[in-house]
């Protein structure tokens, strides 16, 4: 869990700023949305799978030029 001291003349938006970038380091919002909803294991495979792909055709793409 991230925790943010405030330091001594520091607002209250760059207290915030840090502790957003510590809650991505965290990966704390991309648990969220995962748990969000319950997905069958099928279905989370078949997500999987096509985000492989996915990853696979890019890197192609970036290759090819």
């Amino acid at each position: 869990m991230p925790v943010v001291k405030i330091k001594e003349n520091e607002t209250f938006e760059q207290a915030m700023k840090r502790f957003k970038k510590q809650c991505e380091k965290a990966g704390i919002l991309t648990e969220l949305r995962r748990r969000e909803y319950y997905d069958k294991p099928s279905i989370r495979k078949k997500k999987k799978t096509a985000a492989a792909r996915k990853r696979a055709l890019k890197k192609l793409k970036r290759i090819g030029r």
